[in-house]
């Protein structure tokens, strides 16, 4: 079909939260470098970032064409209300608890929204997604062997995950925030829309939960988190911003 105006707005929104949830977490998931449990997990945390920071990249190259800044420019240039990104992804890493659980939570709702979108509409980003598939695919196996490693580890192991996870569980619903153009995105064949991408992640994530011996929090329709696709962040966003874009801001046409 031939896109409207708004279709390619709401393609441009998609794309812009899409590629701000992996840079931001790509950030974030860097912070482990040199203090993983242990040192697998210090590898694991460090490519998995690696990984997210190509597939924002990726992402923003589409944006690029499609009449949008450098990617470079659009990735560093921002100040925080103009990021799309989640309140999920900007919180800092905490203790490992809160990581696993967030890569968990996320990384699952990749797999499925980059599943839907390897059959888009729009070619570009069909393509994209089915070339990132294999690499959320290790993510998710990754997330889910140490949530159930921890939950059915001993009584702290399983009390810390538990209450982890009913503190990310709210904030994790907000990365299916509605954007402004779900019944362009939808009617155009571009994307399904959140709420078939929330539906499917819950019924995904809920046997890993209880194979975990742990108990999905009841908060499906918890809106609590949302206002990041729109501009509004936490506090934890403009710092994390300011230092990693610190070099950039220097000199932004310097070669490097």
């Amino acid at each position: 079909m031939e896109y409207t105006e708004k279709h390619v707005l709401a393609l441009k929104e998609l794309l812009y939260k899409m590629a701000d949830d992996q840079l931001i977490l790509g950030h974030r998931n860097s912070e482990w470098t040199g203090l993983g449990p242990i040192l697998e997990e210090d590898i694991a945390f460090s490519s998995m970032a690696q990984d997210k920071i190509g597939q924002a990249q990726a992402l923003y190259e589409i944006l690029h064409e499609l009449g949008e800044g450098e990617p470079d420019t659009v990735a560093f240039m921002r100040n925080a209300e103009q990021f799309h990104c989640c309140h999920l992804v900007e919180i800092p890493i905490g203790e490992y608890d809160f990581s696993l659980l967030r890569h968990f939570l996320f990384d699952r709702a990749e797999q499925i929204r980059f599943d839907m979108l390897a059959q888009s509409s729009f070619e570009p980003l069909a393509q994209v997604a089915r070339k990132f598939r294999g690499e959320i695919k290790y993510h998710v196996m990754h997330a889910d062997v140490w949530v159930k490693q921890l939950g059915k580890g001993g009584a702290e192991s399983h009390g810390r995950m538990q209450d982890t996870l009913n503190s990310c569980f709210p904030m994790a619903l907000g990365i299916f925030e509605p954007g402004p153009y779900e019944a362009e995105l939808i009617e155009a064949g571009i994307f399904p829309g959140e709420l078939a991408l929330r539906n499917k992640w819950i019924e995904a994530i809920r046997p890993v939960i209880e194979s975990a011996g742990l108990r999905l929090p009841d908060q499906f329709d918890d809106t609590s988190a949302y206002g990041g696709r729109y501009g509004s962040h936490t506090e934890y966003l403009q710092p994390l911003l300011d230092e990693m874009t610190e070099v950039f801001r220097i000199d932004p046409a310097a070669e490097w």
